[in-house]
């Protein structure tokens, strides 16, 4: 049973938010704050308890964008405590979700928050919890989407994105930014199960941090001894191990 602590500044979707996670079976207990000042008070008075203690706290739902420290500040400062609570990022915001994962969040949930949606935040953060208490690293979830779509979540809705109109992925540590024509989106999926899944769709690793669709490379530039490549737009560089496996298969391409 999780004991949590919901911070949102504004009255209405905190009230939701304390609705949502009341209802959820394995939330114990949960208390609200108006601010991150006060959560901070709130959390400072858990680690004094103790884990096990009656003032403890296990997550935080916490939302972004608030006046004074916002919801990234206190992750930050949560991060220098020997025994913080988890937490999950709660926002109308989709631009901070690097920053969130750079911080160990657990999960990032879009408002308008949907109850199926907040659910599998709760499962993450019990994954997590239980994989903490027994001493072992929770695995990373992969998704297995159809193989000409992945699923992203953009706005608190799970939409499809198809694979050939990918341009190029960037990874994210445990997580990769799909870049389309479009826009791009957050996946929980690293770099390198992609570059396995997608190399028969024509998918090329051109550094440790990028895979490029080779259909969608629209230049291949050389200056100085250094080699990029136009895609979507934007120039991204190759790194040395990757330059000849590329130069061939461009020159293979039909």
């Amino acid at each position: 049973m999780l004991r949590a602590l919901a911070v949102d500044d504004e009255r209405p979707s905190l009230e939701e938010l304390l609705y949502l996670l009341t209802a959820d079976p394995r939330v114990g207990s949960v208390e609200g704050a108006g601010d991150a000042t006060e959560a901070l008070r709130r959390i400072n008075r858990a680690l004094e308890s103790g884990p096990h203690g009656p003032e403890a706290v296990d997550v935080v739902f916490l939302d972004i964008q608030m006046p004074g420290l916002d919801g990234l500040d206190l992750a930050r400062l949560l991060t220098g405590f020997a025994r913080p609570p988890l937490v999950v990022f709660v926002t109308a915001h989709e631009d901070f979700a690097v920053q969130a994962f750079d911080l160990k969040a657990v999960d990032y949930v879009l408002k308008p928050v949907r109850k199926e949606r907040l659910a599998e935040a709760v499962r993450r953060v019990v994954e997590r919890r239980t994989a903490e208490l027994r001493g072992a690293a929770p695995p990373i979830p992969v998704h297995e989407p159809d193989p000409d779509q992945i699923p992203v979540e953009l706005g608190g809705v799970t939409r499809f994105v198809a694979v050939d109109d990918i341009t190029h992925v960037e990874a994210r540590g445990d997580y990769a930014r799909l870049h389309t024509d479009r826009g791009s989106h957050l996946v929980r999926i690293p770099l390198s199960t992609l570059e396995e899944r997608w190399r028969a769709r024509g998918f090329v690793r051109i550094h440790r941090r990028h895979l490029v669709a080779l259909r969608h490379i629209g230049e291949l530039r050389l200056d100085a001894g250094t080699v990029s490549v136009l895609v979507g737009g934007e120039e991204l560089q190759v790194s040395r191990r990757h330059a000849r496996e590329l130069r061939d298969l461009l020159m293979r391409r039909p």
